[in-house]
């Protein structure tokens, strides 16, 4: 084991998986040590016991569930990366909300694992977040990752989302409430209840007859009426950095 690779936790209570997540992960380069646990509770107490860089953790176990163990990590002092591997998608809520690194599902395939490694190496080099964080989006099978930053607007789709890019739009299983509080610190803000856009990606911003629009990517998006004094004082900001505040 070289001083940059990386010591991982996997944690599953099917053997099975378990060793084939092992073996998996055994073939990367960049990991040297894997230790393995069959329940939440076990991997507990190893946690408390020694650390490790990351978590690949199932989420569906008895007892202790995946999703309550990253509960628990979360309020540790320096608590490790989590990779979610699962065979099941109506967990991707919780796992953004918990600020998981990624979110693998089963069969695992190979180049999806490296992936999954590479946002753990880059989590951990990174601070506890990466400047431009990406997004997992699935497409006929195969998961692409879509980097905030090319995200121009959010719009609501019941308990999903759909953002839009430059290139297209991808429908993600997050609700728009939850992406308006880990993304606000990017620049994206609400303008109505069900659309949420990018500050950086705005172009225009039109007045008529009291009824404000935006115009982002060409596409032009009403702002609701509680959410027009906001935006606009928002854009003022931006566009003068060096304003004091005061008003």
């Amino acid at each position: 084991m070289t001083v940059d690779q990386l010591t991982v936790l996997v944690v599953d209570d099917e053997r099975p998986a378990l060793d084939e997540l092992r073996w998996l992960l055994e073939r990367d380069g960049r990991i040297g040590t894997v230790v393995t646990s069959d329940s939440a509770t076990e991997a507990l107490r190893l946690l408390q016991e020694r650390s490790v860089d990351a978590v690949f953790l199932d989420i569906r176990m008895p007892g202790l569930s995946g999703v309550d163990l990253a509960r628990v990590l979360s309020r540790f002092r320096a608590p490790p990366p989590i990779v979610f591997v699962t065979a099941h998608d109506d967990h991707a809520v919780d796992a953004f909300e918990l600020n998981a690194v990624d979110y693998v599902l089963k069969p695992v395939r190979d180049d999806r694992l490296t992936e999954a490694v590479r946002r753990v190496v880059g989590a951990r080099t990174g601070g506890s977040a990466p400047a431009d964080d990406d997004i997992a989006v699935e497409l006929g099978g195969v998961t692409r990752f879509v980097p905030r930053s090319s995200v121009r607007y959010v719009e609501a789709q019941g308990d999903y989302a759909r953002l839009h890019t430059a290139s297209g739009s991808h429908l993600v299983r997050v609700p728009l409430t939850t992406l308006e509080e880990a993304w606000k610190d990017a620049g994206f803000v609400r303008i109505h209840r069900s659309l949420l856009v990018a500050l950086q990606h705005v172009e225009e911003v039109r007045m008529d007859a009291g009824r404000c629009t935006v115009v982002v990517g060409g596409v032009e998006l009403g702002v609701s009426r509680r959410h027009t004094r906001e935006l606009r004082d928002l854009l003022v900001r931006r566009a003068r950095p060096g304003a004091s505040g005061r008003g």
